[in-house]
């Protein structure tokens, strides 16, 4: 099997910077690690890959530091890396984001299957992994939780809310996993120095003959128009005396508030 995983390198800290004029993150300097739920669309690869033999070639969008998480999951076992970085792509929403990666995977040629994670931690969109399939043309099945492949068909187990549902589709076609999937493997010591030495390609917008007008900022139908934390009041009381005293003024006061 061919398989793409596309992944993402998240700020491991809930302490970000937005830039004012573009709306933002500013990732440049911030500790960063991979997105967990593209831990999970790794180690799902290269259980299938370790089973039906095969490639494992992992993906990434963003500034040159990704090229670290890139490292971390050859680290992991997979085969090849690409990093995807030009300053063209700075600013991508979702839509402009997904036409990027298509591109990626135009060039590429033949795969058998793409795997992202469910969403990530820094947008919680869920929205990428779709918007590739569209942009390919081919199935995509989401949340998955169960994979199994057959024959160039693809079954898989979806988490629902309160249920499970079983899709089956043929291949090529694109799953999103949940992080009840599995267990990512830690990297081995021989794998840690394996991914040292790898050669790692940077590929721009040029490279995968993309239409500037649908990439970054110039391609996002969306913006940002304003970041704030929201700012709660809470007013309360503290009842005082024995616990007899303080139960009566507690009923008391559900009492005015209607509440018995």
């Amino acid at each position: 099997m061919n398989i793409i995983v596309f992944i993402k390198q998240v700020p491991d800290t809930p302490e970000v910077a937005i830039d004012p004029d573009t709306g933002t993150l500013i990732r440049e300097g911030v500790p960063s690690i991979i997105n967990p739920f593209d831990e999970n669309a790794i180690e799902e690869g290269l259980q299938l890959v370790e089973k039906h033999g095969g490639k494992v070639t992992i993906i990434t969008m963003g500034p040159p530091q990704a090229e670290e998480a890139l490292r971390q999951a050859l680290a992991m076992g997979a085969d090849e890396a690409i990093l995807l970085c030009d300053r063209t792509f700075a600013g991508s929403d979702t839509l402009a984001t997904s036409y990027a990666l298509s591109r990626v995977i135009r060039k590429l040629g033949d795969f058998d299957l793409i795997i992202c994670g469910k969403q990530a931690f820094d947008g919680d969109t869920a929205q990428v992994g779709p918007g590739l399939a569209e942009q390919l043309g081919i199935p995509q099945i989401t949340y998955a939780i169960e994979v199994e492949v057959e024959n160039k068909k693809l079954c898989v187990r979806r988490l629902l809310e309160d249920a499970f549902e079983v899709v089956e589709t043929r291949l090529p076609a694109l799953i999103t996993v949940v992080k009840q999937i599995n267990d990512p493997r830690h990297a081995g010591l021989r794998g840690v120095m394996k991914a040292r030495k790898a050669q790692i390609p940077t590929w721009t917008a040029e490279d995968i003959d993309a239409d500037p007008l649908r990439c970054g900022l110039n391609g996002s139908p969306t913006n940002v128009v304003r970041v704030f934390s929201p700012q709660r009041e809470h007013e309360g009381e503290i009842l005082e005396g024995d616990t007899k005293q303080v139960a009566q003024g507690l009923i008391e006061r559900l009492r005015e508030a209607k509440v018995l």
